[in-house]
């Protein structure tokens, strides 16, 4: 129960600093922000090793991940989606196929 009341408190942190900034802004912007953060981070992957060629040399910033997890949990919040919910259901589906199939892929 600690980690999801942690979860809580990270999308509350989010939520008062847009709040606070008057950063309000619709779903579909914030949808459009984290795919840019994360389109950054797999910029940051690709430069790094080599498009793939070096994959033990892959590198992204701490601060590149804290910009995309801002923006997931700003999305969550604009849609009144719990995200320590969401995950803890994400993880439950997961362990699922792991036990029904092995594997975490919905291919099976």
């Amino acid at each position: 129960m600690a980690r999801t009341r942690l979860r809580m408190e990270a999308q509350q942190r989010v939520a008062e600093f847009v709040a606070d900034r008057e950063m309000d802004a619709p779903p579909a912007f914030r949808l459009l922000d984290l795919a840019a953060e994360v389109g950054e981070l797999a910029a940051d992957a690709n430069e790094s090793s080599a498009y793939g060629a070096s994959p033990e040399s892959l590198a992204v910033n701490s601060d590149e991940i804290g910009d995309a997890l801002f923006a997931l949990l700003a999305l969550a919040d604009s849609l009144d989606v719990d995200a320590g919910s969401a995950l803890d259901e994400a993880l439950a589906k997961y362990e699922s196929r792991l036990d029904d199939h092995g594997e975490m892929s919905s291919e099976n």
